[in-house]
């Protein structure tokens, strides 16, 4: 079983270090979207260094609700740079398919 699997991988490793890497390129973010979470992060700072202690349990919760918030708008801007994701098991199964296949 060891030996079949050994034979199958070989082939994937010779080919692999022949292939040309081609560099990745980076996008560059959206201005106005850099812009837009510079803004919600000097907000989030500001509540960070308010004297909470001061305020009404109302106040507080609104404030909850606010971070939570900008967190949330903060993570969208972030996945709309986007890119693709692989999990481990997902690239075993693509190379066994590849195996298979050819």
């Amino acid at each position: 079983m060891t030996t079949a699997l050994l034979l199958c991988v070989q082939p994937l490793q010779s080919y692999s270090a022949t292939k040309d890497v081609q560099p990745t390129t980076v996008v560059a973010p959206n201005p106005a979207d850099a812009e837009a979470a510079k803004t919600l992060l000097l907000r989030l700072n500001e509540i960070k260094e308010m004297d909470k202690s001061k305020l009404t349990s109302s106040e507080k919760k609104s404030l909850r609700k606010e971070v939570r918030a900008i967190k949330t708008e903060l993570q969208a801007t972030e996945a709309r740079g986007g890119g693709v994701y692989l999990s481990v098991g997902a690239i075993i199964i693509i190379i066994l398919l590849l195996v298979i296949l050819f």
